[in-house]
């Protein structure tokens, strides 16, 4: 049983790009972003925003606000799978598929696909915006949405 879970989790890890699998690609900066928020580790989400997402705010500041906006929102992230992403130049644009519920936006808990904007910051990605990916732009970051062989292909590194 042991060596089967083993041998699947070996196939999948290697169906993934590599560079995803990279420490500090835009893929991994993202998961860890998402996966700081998810565990409301906001200190160490701060560590992965741009200057332009700090906005001009202190750690301590930012952290505070971060703390209570997601308290008040009661917001819950259950999951999310970070898709293969594009780099041209110092940008980087990683989709992602997130499972969450909050009190205002999102109460329903229905799947959402986002779009993350990444910048370079020295020799570091860093997450500078997030957007919702319109219906008609799905098939352009998304794998599942595509129906023609063109658009089967992942998006260019």
């Amino acid at each position: 049983m042991r060596l089967g879970v083993l041998r699947v989790g070996l196939l999948l890890a290697l169906a993934v790009p590599a560079r995803a699998l990279e420490p500090g690609s835009p893929e991994d900066v993202v998961r860890r972003y998402l996966g700081a928020l998810k565990e409301r580790r906001f200190e160490e989400a701060y560590d992965l925003v741009s200057q332009a997402m700090r906005q001009g705010k202190d750690k301590a500041t930012w952290v505070k606000e971060y703390k209570a906006l997601s308290a008040a929102a009661d917001v819950k992230i259950f999951g999310f799978e970070v898709q293969p992403g594009k780099v041209e130049g110092g940008v980087a644009r990683v989709p992602n598929i997130l499972q969450s519920q909050d009190r205002f936006v999102n109460t329903m808990g229905l799947t959402e696909y986002e779009l993350y904007t990444l910048v370079r910051d020295g020799d570091a990605w860093k997450v500078d915006a997030q957007i919702l990916v319109e219906p008609p732009d799905l098939p352009k970051w998304f794998a599942k949405f595509r129906t023609s062989p063109e658009e089967s292909k992942p998006p260019p590194h």
